[in-house]
């Protein structure tokens, strides 16, 4: 019990000195000692990097989630530790509008068509955007995270022990110049222990905080990870929307109105030409030359096979065609009667149709 209470008594006087120096210091009537330079350029390079790690991430959640209040309500179930429940984005739950309002209308009138297609499209482009929000999460903002969570916390916690450090060693120097001859052997030998202890946390401290450079290049990766990530999705929405394009560009002008009589004339309906610049990615280049179209039609002319290298990655939509995987390469032949947008492609055993625009035929 004395044990505890002498014990109780030291901790108590060292929170004592050390609230004094800081209090003094705070008014100019005690000296503090400075950290080196090097140590103070990497304490405000740690800080920098928390700040900004924090603000690219909320700008990133809210580019991926533009919602507020699903993102707050994604932070609940994350903190409770329980599954997000699945629901549908805003691009799916247009094209599952578009597919209803098509089937309502009738799937054989050009504008029920159309709409289903638009619909369908709409939920390949939701389906790209969850695959992006995934990619993102698990390669960019998680990585993020832990770094704040983790090596910065850890940061801090050895920064604030270096602070207390360097508050127990001013004490110490403090006491030094008031002693009395007799007590000057014993405050001296304070004061190099405390130096000691000082010295020792600012290297573990320096240590850890050179380690931020590590972080630099390890979030330069993962930024690298979040431009492929969105590279992909572009270029899969541009892609959904060319063959949207082309569909809707093989329909009908215009069709009879069955509210009416044929004598009543007829409704037009245009279909918008979207103009593509040459000077897009690689997902337009090489497909709009005639080259590359000499080629397929000189495939499907002779009926014969190539070998075609897979620009970018396709996910089949029904089980007549292939997924593809980007930088694979294929062999592709034509079919009598299949359209002119689409091969019959394949890879071992696998046979499937697959979209020309996603092909560079090999010599």
């Amino acid at each position: 019990m004395d044990f505890n209470v002498k014990r109780l008594a030291a901790d108590a006087g060292t929170f004592l000195s050390r609230a004094v120096q800081f209090t003094e210091e705070k008014f100019g009537q005690a000296e503090k000692t400075e950290l080196d330079a090097h140590l103070e350029n990497l304490l405000v390079r740690a800080e920098n990097t928390k700040q900004w790690t924090e603000r690219i991430m909320k700008q990133t959640e809210v580019l991926l989630q533009p919602n507020p209040n699903v993102r707050l309500e994604e932070f609940v179930y994350e903190k409770l530790e329980k599954k997000v429940p699945t629901r549908m984005n805003n691009h799916e739950l247009l094209g599952q509008s578009m597919i209803e309002s098509g089937n309502e209308f009738g799937p054989g009138t050009a504008y029920g068509n159309a709409l289903i297609k638009c619909g369908e499209t709409e939920k390949q482009i939701g389906g790209a955007e969850r695959e992006l929000i995934k990619t993102a999460a698990i390669h960019f903002l998680t990585p993020f995270r832990n770094f704040l969570e983790g090596d910065f916390k850890t940061i801090q916690k050895e920064r604030k022990l270096l602070q207390v450090k360097r508050l127990d060693l001013d004490a110490a120097k403090t006491r030094v110049k008031k002693a009395r001859m007799a007590d000057k052997n014993a405050a001296e030998q304070e004061m190099r222990m405390t130096q000691s202890e000082f010295d020792r946390q600012a290297e573990i401290t320096r240590l850890l905080l050179e380690g931020v450079s590590s972080t630099h290049a390890h979030q330069l990766r993962c930024l690298n990870d979040f431009v492929e990530a969105q590279t992909t999705y572009y270029a899969q929405c541009y892609q959904y929307m060319v063959d949207l394009q082309k569909q809707l560009g093989s329909f009908p002008s215009s069709f009879s109105n069955n509210n009416q009589s044929s004598a009543s004339g007829t409704a037009s309906i245009s279909v918008p030409t979207i103009s593509v610049s040459a000077s897009l990615p690689s997902v337009s280049a090489g497909h709009g030359s005639s080259t590359a179209s000499g080629g397929f039609n000189e495939l499907r002319s002779s009926n014969g096979s190539r070998k075609a290298r897979v620009l970018y990655d396709y996910d089949a939509a029904s089980s007549s065609e292939l997924s593809l995987l980007a930088d694979e390469v294929i062999t592709v032949s034509s079919v009598p009667g299949m359209d002119s947008d689409w091969l019959m492609g394949e890879r071992g055993t696998q046979k499937g149709k697959v979209p020309i625009t996603y092909l560079e035929l090999l010599n």
